[in-house]
């Protein structure tokens, strides 16, 4: 697993890829934290290069809206993930944009 930060007008993109499981989530439990501490912008979760998530990811991301609010925002799902999203209802909970540009701005089209 690998998260990958950056600025992008005005929001915080974290770029996660690889697998996401009980034993390496942590960091991107850390990373919401922070970014919940530290900024004011939204919070992008780039999930273009997930290839799987378990439900301790799920965990991470529901806490990380509670830390957030409506500043976090899920983006451009891989197909692993937009299965796991839609299976689990998670799209009631965060907001899931298609591409990262609509999720730093959702006022863009898709």
């Amino acid at each position: 697993m690998r998260i990958v930060p950056r600025q992008h007008h005005g929001a915080l993109v974290l770029a996660v890829a690889g697998d996401l499981d009980i034993d390496n989530v942590a960091p991107l439990g850390a990373a919401l934290e922070s970014a919940a501490r530290d900024g004011e912008g939204p919070v992008v979760v780039d999930l273009s290069d997930v290839s799987f998530a378990d439900s301790t990811t799920v965990n991470v991301l529901l806490q990380g809206q509670s830390l957030l609010g409506p500043r976090l925002r899920l983006a451009a799902p891989s197909p692993f993930m937009e299965r796991l999203i839609g299976l689990l209802g998670l799209d009631s909970a965060l907001p899931v944009l298609q591409t990262v540009a609509e999720a730093v701005d959702p006022s863009l089209p898709s």
